[in-house]
């Protein structure tokens, strides 16, 4: 049973920075690629990030090119998502996902998915 569990959400003021991190088990980490996703409610779940599993390789969406950063230990069978000058519309529910093979950018081809964790950015 792979289980993944999202940690570091929280209120940060604009231009702050949060660290999430998504721990994993119950898998072969280093044979699954990892996404960053976020939900605002009544909207469709939006690709943020994601790496392979290889760690060389990774994709980002276009809002946060510049600002998000992701990686992951595959030691550890973590992966985070650094953010950093945070925005308002940042906020959302961030959740972790894997999936065999590359990077897509598309929720329905990620297998596994955690609970998520609230980010809000507002002062």
């Amino acid at each position: 049973q792979v289980h993944l569990v999202e940690s570091g959400g929280g209120l940060v003021q604009p231009g702050g920075s949060l660290r999430l991190s998504c721990a994993a088990s119950g898998v072969t980490f280093t044979s699954y690629s990892m996404g960053w996703f976020r939900q605002v409610p009544g909207m469709e779940r939006e690709f943020v990030a994601g790496i392979r599993w290889s760690g060389g390789a990774t994709k980002y969406a276009d809002s946060v090119k510049g600002r998000f950063t992701i990686s992951r230990d595959n030691n550890k069978n973590m992966v985070y998502l650094q953010m950093n000058s945070l925005k308002p519309e940042d906020t959302a529910g961030y959740f972790c996902a894997a999936k065999r093979g590359i990077v897509l950018t598309t929720s329905r081809e990620y297998d596994y998915w955690g609970q998520g964790t609230q980010v809000t950015v507002s002062s």
